[in-house]
């Protein structure tokens, strides 16, 4: 590009007391450009933020990794657990049983499912513990049959720490008289709320022994649950495990776990992604409509320049630079307001529920009452590039058509 062609662009951008029309138009382009990016970053950002929650509250009570023996038992859980640790991912290991149960308090009955866990072996896989209203893992004895529920479970129930429940396990007893279900009496110890409503309405814990006695399995348990070093890597750690154990077992990670869910919170974000883009590409094509002004306005200045030999790539190019610095400068403001905004949405939304006296995500109704955010700058990156090539592809017809301006038509009422 030659220097008159760039000093001329952007000679052309700034306003002229001949014609304020066209420069405000370009404002208004720059103000549309800079909004629309903002917006998208922020929503971006608080869409990470509740994939972020969301991944975190499930972590909580799910491993990272979980190892399920062939027909749900495992014998020799330690021999497993000791494999397991010796890949360089893995940091703890924990062995656990699932099983199906009913839970009986007064004229409540509600179906859940029972975890067997060693509590001093649990608080290494899990973060279960800080999610403790009431209690502590630890409360969970061998012997004492203590249980641990979720918070609307117990709410459900009705029940209290201290009071005690009836548990019902599916595997029956058999009598002469028929097949009896097997019944015990629980102490409830403590109250979990890990912010999940499959886990909190649908999940109690008692201690692996109670669990071994209460489903008959010996020595055996379920699986055996791991955490990981990153949990980002659970994937190609869940293939690596299966080549590695010497024991018949599945090897599940946590987003297959969840996978439904993930993919679904996934779709949701690409979807507001391509949806708000179209608020930056409208504004990016606003830079049409100012650019054709220009070269309606500037017909006399063009033709000026071909007569002096200018040639036709040299008027385009004079054009794409002034599109481009409205489109840089819109994607610039856009970019630092984005990320102000979505660093600053703790602060602007309460400011905006006080002041209208509303609220976005009402405790009472949303587990996540205030909106989380995250800024990951591959994703600012990404929409100032998307931004900036809309900007350019804008430019490309109006600068066409100022070079395709014929200069003795131009200048012929001049």
């Amino acid at each position: 590009m030659q220097p008159y062609e760039l000093f001329i662009g952007l000679r052309y951008s700034r306003a002229k007391r001949r014609n304020h029309f066209v420069s405000f138009i370009s404002l208004i382009s720059i103000i549309g450009m800079a909004l629309g990016i903002t917006v998208l970053i922020s929503v971006m950002s608080v869409m990470n933020g509740f994939q972020r929650e969301i991944r975190e509250r499930i972590l909580g009570v799910v491993s990272h990794v979980q190892i399920v023996g062939a027909d749900s038992r495992l014998a020799d859980w330690q021999k497993v657990a000791g494999e397991a640790e010796n890949h360089p991912q893995v940091v703890a290991a924990a062995p656990y049983i699932s099983e199906q149960a009913l839970l009986s308090f007064g004229e409540s009955v509600k179906g859940t499912i029972v975890r067997g866990i060693l509590p001093e072996y649990e608080n290494k896989v899990v973060d279960l513990g800080r999610h403790m209203k009431v209690g502590q893992l630890s409360s969970l004895r061998p012997g004492e049959f203590g249980i641990i529920l979720g918070v609307d479970l117990a709410r459900a129930l009705g029940v209290m720490a201290g009071d005690k429940l009836l548990l019902i396990a599916p595997q029956g007893l058999v009598t002469p008289a028929g097949i009896l279900p097997r019944l015990k009496q629980f102490t409830v110890v403590g109250v979990f709320d890990a912010g999940h409503y499959e886990y909190d309405a649908g999940l109690a814990l008692i201690h692996l022994e109670d669990a071994q006695k209460l489903y008959r399995m010996d020595h055996e348990v379920t699986g055996v649950r791991l955490r990981l070093k990153d949990l980002y890597k659970a994937p190609q750690v869940a293939r690596d495990l299966t080549r590695m154990l010497t024991v018949d077992a599945a090897v599940i990670d946590w987003t297959r776990i969840n996978a439904n869910f993930f993919r679904a919170v996934d779709i949701e974000k690409r979807m507001m992604f391509f949806v708000v883009v179209l608020i930056v590409a409208v504004a990016a094509f606003n830079i049409v409509s100012t650019l054709v002004m220009a070269v309606t306005d500037k017909q006399t200045e063009i033709a000026i320049l071909r007569t002096l030999g200018a040639p036709p790539s040299s008027i385009m190019k004079i054009f794409v630079v002034q599109g481009t610095l409205i489109g840089v400068l819109g994607t610039l403001l856009g970019l630092a307001g984005g990320i102000a905004l979505a660093l600053n949405i703790d602060v602007v939304v309460p400011f905006i529920e006080h002041l209208f006296g509303i609220r976005f995500l009402a405790k009472d109704v949303y587990y996540i009452s205030e909106l989380p955010s995250e800024v990951q700058f591959m994703d600012v990156a990404v929409i100032g590039a998307v931004s900036f090539a809309l900007c350019l592809i804008a430019t490309l017809y109006p600068s066409w058509r100022a070079s395709r301006v014929n200069p003795a038509e131009a200048l012929r009422y001049e």
